[in-house]
């Protein structure tokens, strides 16, 4: 018989990476449907035949222009909520199947068109890929959107594959997260990450009463994005590492299990935010997460010497982060700038803060060397990633 490796220690060590992951490129995209804050109101109040509701209109109206948000992408149009009369009160009429049924194509090709735009700025051929990690509330279909996007990218069918179901708006923190451990520890490994959100799982009609159903409606929007991460940019492929991802973490707040929620029923998915309290509660931990994932680097609270990428769940939030850490008034521009074109993508939004730092730094609008990633989501749950920008010659 032959004998087996003499050390099991050395072979982990040599699958291992020699440096830390790095965001190697990013994708992003949305739906072809276009829809402005300011008209939003008339369409939806037409599309679900509640134009009689003049007073919940005129809520609706001030609802939408205080969130932060000018423009959204929707899946779902006035055309396709006409051919769904089922959306408008799931209650009485239940439609999660019917609605599962648009996600379970419309996600994976969401999906497919922003990693497509991250493996060609990658520069490198799909089957380089050798693992994917993929996050959407947007679905409950086994075999899931990973599975589909291995035809759609052709990607090898030896794929590595993790999927994250329903974790809401810290998903893409999370992925990212479990990208880089995949990074590091398997030498080689191109680890592509895509987060993908279709909001048509929560559309419904207003009702006098029900103030979630109106803010699902007036501040999520449609969206994905898509990362490769790498450990040892290859200079021989082009490999250009724009973010390294240095630590992470993720904490939940003590007693605030219900402060955000999800849950799936036979008519659609419902969400729960607390919106009065949320802000207040992240405002109250963020500091300690922060203390948490920096001190063990070195690194005091001088949080206006770091860039910012945080989750834009909405306006609020963004002010009580500002309040809390008393940031200058630039440096949650790129997270407004993102809550105020796109909305909130759930997990997508962080993908699209990134691009949107990698723009700014690319301009000149943003030069700290040193940054963190803050994302918030149910539990309550706050994920903190440290990040190192990458200029050319380093990583």
């Amino acid at each position: 018989m032959a004998s087996g490796p003499a050390n099991v220690r050395d072979i982990c060590r040599a699958r291992r990476a020699d440096g830390p992951a790095a965001v190697l490129a990013i994708g992003t995209a949305n739906p072809a449907n276009r829809v402005l804050q300011d008209d939003f109101p008339d369409m939806y109040f037409r599309a679900t035949k509640s134009e009689h509701l003049v007073g919940l209109k005129e809520k609706f109206k001030r609802l939408c222009q205080k969130l932060g948000v000018q423009k959204r992408y929707l899946h779902h149009t006035e055309e396709l909520i006409r051919a769904h009369p089922e959306f408008l009160d799931p209650v009485q009429t239940p439609s999660l199947d019917e609605r599962l049924d648009i996600a379970k194509t419309a996600v994976p090709e969401l999906a497919a068109r922003a990693c497509r735009k991250a493996i060609a700025e990658w520069g490198r051929p799909a089957t380089d890929v050798t693992h994917l990690v993929v996050t959407t509330n947007s679905g409950a279909h086994i075999p899931g959107v990973d599975a589909r996007l291995v035809p759609l990218l052709g990607l090898r069918p030896a794929v590595r594959r993790t999927m994250l179901y329903l974790n809401g708006c810290f998903a893409g923190a999370a992925a990212l997260r479990v990208a880089k451990d995949l990074a590091e520890n398997n030498r080689g490994a191109r680890v592509l990450v895509v987060c993908a959100e279709l909001t048509v799982l929560l559309f419904t009609r207003p009702v006098e009463g029900d103030f979630m159903t109106l803010m699902n409606q007036a501040l999520f929007g449609d969206g994905a994005g898509a990362a490769v991460v790498g450990a040892d940019p290859v200079p021989a492929a082009a490999e250009r590492p724009l973010f390294e991802l240095v630590s992470t973490a993720q904490a939940i707040v003590p007693g605030t299990e219900d402060a955000i929620s999800m849950r799936v029923t036979k008519g659609c998915y419902v969400g729960h935010i607390a919106a009065r309290e949320v802000p207040a509660l992240i405002g109250a931990s963020v500091e300690r997460c922060l203390r948490d994932a920096l001190e063990p680097l070195g690194m005091g609270a001088q949080w206006n010497d770091l860039f910012w990428n945080v989750h834009p769940g909405s306006a609020a939030i963004l002010d009580q982060v500002d309040a809390v850490l008393r940031l200058r008034p630039d440096k949650l521009a790129a997270s407004r700038r993102v809550l105020s074109e796109y909305g909130n993508m759930f997990g997508v939004t962080v993908i699209f803060v990134l691009d949107e730092l990698r723009r700014r730094m690319e301009e000149g609008e943003e030069t700290p060397e040193w940054g963190v990633m803050l994302a918030f989501g149910p539990g309550l749950t706050v994920e903190t990633m440290v990040l190192h920008r990458c200029v050319e010659g380093t990583g």
